[in-house]
């Protein structure tokens, strides 16, 4: 396991972890995007318990490869999904910001293998 793996994992669980949080915590910049997308409130809860999830598993990972390996999926699924979701709602300048948060769960994936 290299040294650029860990931080790289360990970078991309903080940031999931802190997205979670702000959509658990109802924080204005993360709740009033997502109405304006159009994701039903409803969802949220799952939405935000998702991204806990994937940065409790990526940092699992460190320990249990496997699971490391099918949270980076998970997570680039998510943002991904995420990215589609703001493009359908026409926020075009917005796309950039889920995939920033993409990012390192697709590093952790390559430095994986």
């Amino acid at each position: 396991m290299s040294t650029a793996y860990v931080v790289v994992t360990a970078v991309g669980a903080a940031m999931a972890a802190f997205s979670a949080g702000s959509l658990f915590f109802g924080a204005e910049w993360t709740v009033k995007p997502l109405a304006d997308y159009g994701v039903p409130r409803s969802w949220w809860s799952w939405l935000a318990a998702a991204k806990a999830a994937g940065a409790a598993g990526l940092l699992a990972g460190l320990f249990v490869p496997v699971i490391g390996v099918l949270a980076a999926i998970g997570l680039v699924l998510y943002f991904l999904g995420a990215a589609v979701t703001v493009a359908r709602a026409r926020w075009f300048s917005h796309v950039a910001f889920p995939l920033v948060y993409a990012a390192p769960a697709v590093a952790s994936l390559v430095l994986a293998f």
